[in-house]
């Protein structure tokens, strides 16, 4: 009779080989799920990509999604087996990329030529959204398709998959986190970092748009008379600016003022991008925020916005990597590492709740949001199979 480690080590042996038998199917489905082109501005290419996800996931799956339409843009949920959520699956299947972007034929395989870039040489798929996120989507709903396959039950099991995150998941956030709260491990798939590094820490971010209000009057003959907004948020930038500190970025962004040439601006507008490590430094810098004060007399401020996702600390992820460091090894994996990045994920929301969260198990490649952006083709079937191995030592309440 073969030990129960014996079982183990030929269980993983098997997932990978499993993963790699597919892994042309992954690679068309990656391909098909792209070429359905959906930036969150549009909502009704965001519901097209919508069905194309529920039929994927249906396929593989053999089960149909809920449909869960809040303010008009799309979002997907399927709950598997019988017992309470346990395991969440956090995707998103909007994209940056206006439709059109890349052309014609959006999606394209070719290798590498970035000199000394990160997988050179390389087979990779190229197209709008492979990398941010569509590449891990399609490997999470094969992971869960190889773990049905070789007899494993997905009870507790949930995989929310999000259409506005590019944007804010301003309509998902409630959806997000009423799915979390019943969970006890989140694990997102967004992309991972270079090199196929988790995201173990994200900064959190803030987001505000501060308007100031003058008074108008005709810039020749009696300039005096007005109130000028233009000088005033001159005087605003420097102030919001000075409220960056260590790991900590507080960056005017956009900045608008004025009507014509030779009026004194009665209006004007800034935009303020917050991000930091901690909770604490958001509530410092949220605080300076809500304290400025106008310097031209007569002028006024107005605050709007806030805290959009509290950081993903450390803390929160360090049991979940240690236990995706492990499984790795088992399955004969290349070393899992680990990194913080500045970016904020869904995963920023979910940790915020207390909920052990592990970001970045999704493509590995590059060039989000960028021209190029591209998920290699040979880590596909290994990170597959580690989601899968992953996923199952989690319901089995397996130690990492």
């Amino acid at each position: 009779m073969r030990s129960a480690a014996s079982k183990t080590a030929a269980a993983n042996v098997n997932l990978r080989l499993a993963a790699q038998e597919r892994l042309d199917q992954i690679i068309c489905d990656i391909r098909a799920l792209v070429e359905v082109q959906s930036p969150s501005s549009d909502v009704g290419a965001v519901a097209t990509s919508a069905e194309a996800v529920s039929a994927l996931g249906e396929r593989l799956l053999g089960v149909a999604a809920e449909r869960l339409d809040v303010d008009g843009v799309a979002h997907l949920r399927w709950r598997l087996g019988e017992g309470p959520p346990r395991v969440l699956l956090l995707c998103h299947h909007d994209t940056v990329w206006p439709i059109g972007s890349w052309g014609s034929a959006p999606v394209c395989s070719q290798k590498l030529t970035t000199p000394n870039g990160d997988g050179e040489g390389e087979e990779a798929l190229f197209g709008p959204g492979v990398f941010d996120m569509k590449g891990g989507l399609v490997q999470a709903m094969h992971a869960l398709s190889l773990l049905a396959q070789q007899g494993t039950a997905l009870d507790g099991v949930s995989i929310l998959v999000t259409g506005d995150e590019e944007t804010g998941s301003v309509s998902s956030r409630t959806l997000i986190e009423s799915e979390a709260a019943l969970c006890n491990a989140v694990l997102v798939l967004e992309a991972a970092a270079p090199g196929g590094a988790l995201k173990t820490s994200r900064k959190g971010v803030g987001s505000y748009r501060l308007d100031v209000h003058g008074l108008a009057a005709h810039a020749g003959l009696e300039p005096e008379n007005g109130i000028n907004a233009a000088v005033e948020l001159a005087h605003q930038v420097l102030a919001v600016a000075s409220l960056s500190g260590p790991g900590t970025t507080v960056t005017p962004t956009v900045m608008t003022a004025g009507t014509t040439m030779n009026t004194v601006p009665a209006k004007g507008s800034l935009t303020i991008d917050v991000r930091a490590w901690t909770a604490a430094e958001l509530e410092r810098v949220d605080a300076g925020l809500r304290s400025l004060a106008a310097v031209l007399p007569g002028a006024t401020l107005e605050l709007h916005g806030g805290i959009n996702r509290p950081p993903l600390e450390e803390s929160s992820s360090a049991s979940l990597y240690e236990r995706a460091r492990t499984t790795a090894q088992k399955l004969g994996l290349p070393e899992l590492t680990c990194v913080a990045v500045g970016g904020a994920s869904d995963g920023n929301i979910t940790a915020g709740l207390g909920v052990p969260t592990l970001d970045g198990l999704g493509a590995v490649g590059g060039g989000a949001h960028a021209v190029g952006e591209h998920a290699l083709l040979a880590p596909i079937a290994g990170r597959t199979a580690l989601l899968a191995a992953l996923i199952e030592s989690l319901l089995c309440g397996e130690e990492p």
